[in-house]
């Protein structure tokens, strides 16, 4: 697994979803363990970098049966970031599959857990639930904007909303301040407001997370810190269950209560990133057993 940024349980959770089916699996952090890669193309590279992806990634591509790649956008440009230069550049040239751990603007294995998770509660409601979501009715899914004390990408917020859309199982809404919409492409379907407590009415899951801003890229505009999710907020809903997809920055994010109570769902969606990873490798794998 090539990582080109920080990461704990997805690096985690996709290695032990390999070991589980046999795999040996290997981390190699690029930026800190090998050279420094160049992506573009026809590039003169007379400055820091010192290797390009169309030498490096073949060769990691007859190493490896399966190519797990983690990047990061940089929140700069946005032309730039949405291009998904390294995660494609990666895929034109390892000639084997390539996984995407995160990229600039989608963590589909993250999507792919979340929709597991709520699957998993919808069919096995605890005993404190009074969710009645098996009478034939829609769970009520709403995605809340939350502050941070820095500009974070919309990876996570992007790809929720296209899975959520795309499982046409929900009524989905997301809720944000002004200025903090997404691209149309991921969010087309849901209801978007930016009253919270509006959205937070009868919900049955919601899933907290920061994302900065899309259409002037990059930017806090607002921090406020009323839309930190907490247990007051959580009486409008129908004892909604409360999703993150970690790291949280508690009592920024989301408060002690919740992430603390019967309520969070965090551990057990950090628990079935194994799953998810490891359903990934085994559909890959199909082919070759």
């Amino acid at each position: 697994m090539p990582v080109l940024n920080p990461s704990m349980r997805t690096r985690l959770s996709t290695q032990l979803g390999a070991q589980n089916l046999g795999m040996d699996a290997i981390i190699f952090n690029v930026g800190s363990e090998g050279w420094a890669l160049e992506f573009e193309e026809e590039a003169i590279m007379s400055g820091s970098t010192v290797e390009h992806v169309k030498d490096a990634a073949p060769v990691m591509g007859k190493y490896f049966d399966i190519l797990a790649i983690r990047t990061f956008p940089s929140l700069k440009n946005r032309e730039d970031d949405y291009s998904e230069l390294f995660i494609k550049q990666f895929i034109k040239y390892a000639g084997v599959p390539v996984v995407s751990l995160e990229s600039a603007t989608l963590h589909p294995l993250q999507s792919l857990t979340d929709i597991i998770t709520i699957t998993e509660e919808i069919r096995n409601p605890g005993p404190d639930s009074n969710r009645d979501l098996l009478s034939g009715r829609k769970p009520k899914i709403v995605l809340t904007w939350a502050p941070h004390v820095k500009p974070l990408p919309q990876c996570v917020a992007n790809s929720f909303s296209q899975w959520i859309n795309k499982w046409g199982k929900a009524d989905f809404v997301i809720t944000h301040p002004e200025d903090y919409e997404l691209n149309e492409e991921f969010t087309r379907g849901a209801t978007i407001t930016h009253d919270q407590d509006e959205a937070l009415k009868d919900a049955d899951f919601v899933y907290v997370k920061n994302w900065s801003t899309y259409t002037d890229y990059g930017k806090i505009y607002c921090n406020d810190p009323e839309w930190m999710l907490t247990n007051e907020k959580l009486q409008q809903s129908n004892n909604a269950k409360v999703m993150h997809c970690l790291p949280v920055r508690r009592n920024v994010e989301l408060s002690d209560e919740i992430l603390d109570g019967p309520n969070s769902l965090v551990t057990q969606e950090a628990a079935n990133r194994v799953w998810a990873a490891q359903a990934v490798l085994s559909e890959i794998l199909k082919p070759t057993l």
